[in-house]
Formats: C-alpha cells, sequence, structure tokens
C-alpha cells in the first residue's frame, strides 16, 4: 500500500530511536550499578579499616599515628560522600533513561497501531467496494434477466 509508505518510513524512525534510547538505557544501568558497587566497597573499606585500626588504638595509641589515621579516614570519608553523589547522580541518569526509553516505546506502539488502523481502514474500504461491485453485478443481471423476459414473452 502506497499510502502506508510515510507511516513505514516513520515507524523505521522511531524504531530506530526507541533502539538508540534502549542502548543508552543500558549503558546508565551499567554506570548505575558500576556507582553503587563502588560505594559499597568504599563504605564496607571504611568500616573494616575503622576496626582494624580502632583495635590497634586501643592496644597503642601514638599521636603520630592518631594523626595519620584521622587524616587518612577524612579523606577516605570525603571520597565515600564523593561516590554517594555520583551514585545518586547515576540513579537520577537511569531514572531520566528509562522515561525516555517508555516514551520512546510509547512513540513505537502509537505508530503501530496508527499502521493497524489504516490497514484496517483499507481493507474495509475494499470490502465495501467489492459488495457495491458485487450488488451492482447481481442488479444488472437481474435487470437483464428482466428484460430479457420481456423480450422473449413479446
Amino acid at each position: 500500500m502506497p499510502a502506508l509508505q510515510p507511516l513505514k518510513a516513520l515507524l523505521e524512525r522511531t524504531e530506530s530511536e526507541r533502539d538508540a534510547a534502549l542502548a543508552e538505557h543500558r549503558r546508565a544501568r551499567a554506570a548505575n550499578e558500576t556507582a553503587q558497587a563502588q560505594a559499597e566497597q568504599l563504605l564496607a573499606y571504611r568500616r573494616e579499616y575503622e576496626q582494624r585500626w580502632g583495635e590497634r588504638f586501643s592496644r597503642e595509641g601514638k599521636i603520630e599515628l592518631v594523626r595519620c589515621y584521622q587524616g587518612f579516614m577524612e579523606r577516605l570519608t570525603q571520597a565515600v560522600e564523593a561516590q554517594a553523589r555520583a551514585a545518586q547522580h547515576a540513579v537520577r541518569q537511569l531514572e531520566a533513561s528509562q522515561a525516555r526509553l517508555l516514551e520512546h516505546e510509547m512513540r513505537v506502539a502509537s505508530v503501530r497501531k496508527l499502521i493497524e488502523r489504516r490497514i484496517h481502514e483499507a481493507q474495509q474500504q475494499a470490502a465495501r467496494r467489492e459488495q457495491k461491485r458485487h450488488d451492482e453485478a447481481s442488479s444488472r443481471h437481474a435487470w437483464q434477466r428482466l428484460a430479457d423476459k420481456r423480450h422473449t414473452q413479446h
């Protein structure tokens, strides 16, 4: 159906856009998983480090060692907070990509539905034309029989 060509081209374009959104979503999901895993690893390392050094300080607590520990813990806490922000950003990116993907999926579904509707309408029109042609042929045939009957009676 030539009338459907523009719609088929539109469908191809919307599917392509949807596929790009899907790829973006997969990248965002991977980035989110990586950021979350890194945040968890940093937290676990910080807990382990605090526990290990806490035990050591309970046995011996040289002031230089305590200052070194505090400086490292401060930097480690900053790293944990920075990674937490990165993880939050990754979650927002994932949610945004999910919304874009859903939007593209809806566009593809809408175009497909429109194509289905146009095909159905074309089929109905073709069926009506066929019915009309059949009715006209039947009518002509009936008139022809009537004319032949009159002609044979005279």
